[in-house]
């Protein structure tokens, strides 16, 4: 690995571990969450703010996902169809990034997702 990559990973694992400390005070208050972990890598470690929100939302996305049998294959996605791979069974599922916008984002329902800007 290179050492920007190691920079990286340290700065997402500090996240984490931060999130992990810190969640309790903010049940049902994910955003509050993310934006205290990217004040702290910022504020604390020095991390520019544009790179301490992809490391946190990374590091967001550890936190809740973890043990989720489904992963982003980042190699087969391109800019307008995801693809899901489920772990269990080794299938790959295309997802079209429109029907992701339409049931997930611009829908009234759609309380557990979060903005960054």
């Amino acid at each position: 690995m290179n050492a920007l990559q190691d920079y990286q990973d340290d700065m997402q694992a500090a996240a984490l571990t931060y999130m992990q400390r810190h969640e309790a005070e903010h049940l049902g208050a994910s955003q509050a969450l993310i934006n205290r972990a990217a004040d702290h890598l910022e504020c604390a470690l020095g991390v520019t703010r544009p790179l301490a929100e992809k490391l946190v939302l990374r590091a967001y996305g550890e936190l809740h996902s973890a043990e989720q049998p489904y992963r982003v294959d980042l190699e087969a996605t391109s800019a307008h169809t995801l693809a899901l791979v489920d772990t269990r069974t080794g299938l790959t599922h295309a997802i079209p990034a429109e029907l992701i916008a339409r049931y997930l984002i611009a829908t009234p329902k759609r309380k557990r997702l979060t903005a960054v800007n």
